[in-house]
């Protein structure tokens, strides 16, 4: 097995995951349930199943396109979503609070 990739892919979805709305999901369900054991269960089968899906799909899509390309399109991806995120700030965007209040 492959140490270094296990750690850094382990580094890398625990910290995109944390507060993520699937994290916050759970913490509601756990809240109005008294079977947290369950509801870890439940959550932590559900993001297995969801990784185990990305890792065939990007392990058959490898065998179709370059890893380059691979890698590329997922960062224009990501720009893409930051740019998205941070467009009123760029763009200027006054607040909605006025000089009046």
């Amino acid at each position: 097995m492959d140490l270094p990739l296990l750690l850094s892919t382990f580094a890398t979805v625990f910290l995109a995951e944390l507060g993520d709305k699937t994290q916050l999901a759970t913490v509601a369900i756990s809240g109005t349930s008294n079977r947290p054991l369950a509801v870890f269960l439940g959550s932590s089968s559900a993001l297995v199943l969801a990784s185990l899906i990305g890792a065939i799909a990007g392990g058959s899509l490898s065998g179709v396109v370059p890893a380059d390309w691979l890698q590329l399109m997922a960062s224009l991806g990501f720009l893409a979503i930051g740019l998205k995120l941070l467009w009123p700030l760029l763009s200027g965007a006054e607040s909605t609070a006025t000089a009046d209040d």
